[in-house]
């Protein structure tokens, strides 16, 4: 194959054609077209996925990696703790207690989970609550809040809080809900509304004495791991046959992430679309210039050049394109990316959507996805038209025009 040839009759082709400027104007919309959809596509990917991991993480903190339960009362013990703690040294383990609460402070009422955790445990397997606690003191009462709690209360510190149990206490013929009146000592803000307004913690000795608990009985087992989705198989091992179970942060949230991973293939396939729709375009734009160049297409493949050098051109004309689409959609989309990412350009109201920037991740196989899919579009929007200009009748052609 000749290709100075080749490249020669491209890049005469790529010229503006005054004599035919809709085959020119068509290229140009062809190239926009690709540029703006993978564009689109890069950046569109890229807040799905900061979204998506935006959420995971405030929610695997607030729900912890992953949770040991009890199946059967008192499974989950002192005695089980140390176990885990010698068996798996490289995991941060932190029991609680739970309990279902009332607050109230004057006529304000309000309903929430209560969880009596040992601080320095708790601060080594949740950051935000050791973000929000480090340094502070603790009594036996005292009681920390989600922010929203505290603004619909007007707490300030050293405030006192009634709290309802859902346990209850015999007096004479008749039975009261346990009270108990905590001291406010600090706040915390997760980021997500739904734990802001409803979660709670003090010690564990507060729950136990209320509650009238075992001192070596817990309702649950906390774990921070790096790898959760690899641990969970080692304990699940290790708690084979005991009277206890285990979840991972994300079995508690499964339909939420499912719903958000489902969406965001949607968006990719729709989006693609534009790609496609760029495509016909192209194709359009290379049928025209077959049919105005036949004379040329005629005489070169009379004097001597072979159909595949005809269909290479086509080609190459069609991947110049949507190649140089490609590309400048793809510096365009990290471009964008970048400047969404490092200047305020878009708010967003951090109580729905758990911050206030907009978060931006574009992993490395939603790229090549992209990729990969536009350029799969142009090669095949270009074979067509290639093909077509090497089923010319040349003497046809020839004799006619």
């Amino acid at each position: 194959m000749n290709k100075e040839l080749v490249n020669f009759i491209v890049r005469k082709y790529l010229k503006f054609d005054k004599k035919n400027p809709f085959i020119g104007l068509s290229a140009i919309l062809a190239f926009l077209g690709v540029c703006i959809g993978v564009m689109v596509l890069l950046i569109s990917m890229a807040i799905m996925s900061g979204t998506a991991h935006e959420f995971e993480s405030k929610l695997s903190t607030m729900n912890y990696p992953l949770s040991i339960y009890p199946k059967i009362d008192g499974s989950v013990n002192e005695n089980l703790l140390e176990k885990l703690e010698n068996k798996f040294p490289n995991l941060k383990f932190s029991p609680y207690l739970s309990s279902q609460v009332i607050l109230q402070k004057g006529s304000s009422l309000n309903g929430g989970m209560l969880f009596g955790v040992i601080p320095k445990k708790e601060e080594a397997i949740n950051s935000i609550y050791a973000k929000h606690t480090r340094g502070l003191k603790f009594s036996k009462y005292d009681i920390i809040v989600g922010q929203s709690i505290k603004n619909s209360f007007f707490l300030y510190k050293g405030a006192k809080l009634s709290l309802y149990f859902n346990s209850i206490d015999p007096s004479g013929f008749s039975v009261l809900p346990k009270i108990k009146r905590f001291t406010y000592k600090s706040y915390f803000k997760s980021g997500l509304n739904a734990y802001d307004k409803s979660y709670m913690y003090t010690s564990i000795g507060a729950l136990r004495t209320i509650l009238h608990k075992n001192k070596d009985y817990f309702d649950g087992i906390h774990i921070y791991s790096s790898q959760p989705f690899k641990d969970i198989k080692l304990l699940r091992i290790f708690l084979k046959g005991s009277y206890t179970g285990i979840l991972g942060w994300w079995q508690q949230n499964g339909n939420f992430f499912s719903a958000m991973e489902m969406e965001k293939k949607a968006l990719f396939i729709v989006l693609m679309l534009i790609i496609l729709v760029a495509s016909l375009n192209i194709i359009s734009s290379l049928l025209m210039t077959v049919m105005s160049r036949r004379k040329e297409i005629a005489l070169l493949l009379s004097l001597g050049a072979n159909k595949k050098e005809i269909q290479a051109i086509f080609m190459r004309l069609g991947i110049v394109i949507g190649f140089g689409g490609i590309l400048i959609g793809t510096l365009l989309g990290f471009l964008g990316i970048y400047i969404l990412g490092h200047f305020n350009v878009i708010s967003l109201p951090a109580d729905v959507y758990g911050t206030s920037k907009l978060p931006l991740d574009l992993s490395l196989n939603d790229f090549l996805y992209i990729i990969f899919g536009s350029i799969v579009i142009v090669f095949l929007s270009t074979y067509y038209p290639a093909k077509k200009a090497t089923k010319l009748d040349v003497i046809d052609v020839l004799r006619n025009e």
